[in-house]
């Protein structure tokens, strides 16, 4: 059987953490920032962890080797 392939976009926008966890950047920081409230801006600058339930999508299918 061949090799599963990675989903490129999926590598790019998501990275697993040491325990296995799907780490992401959080949306809503491009632009048009002045609307928004300095602690929301702060929170979003953190990485936000996937729930486990598309957490284990992420991981069987679009990050097979991840």
């Amino acid at each position: 059987m061949s090799k599963m392939k990675t989903k490129k976009s999926a590598s790019k926008r998501f990275s697993l953490t040491g325990t296995g966890k799907v780490k992401y950047k959080k949306m809503n920081l491009r632009h048009i920032l002045t609307k928004r409230s300095p602690k929301r801006k702060r929170n979003l600058r953190h990485a936000g962890i996937l729930d486990e339930a598309d957490a284990a999508k992420v991981r069987k299918q679009m990050l097979p080797y991840g």
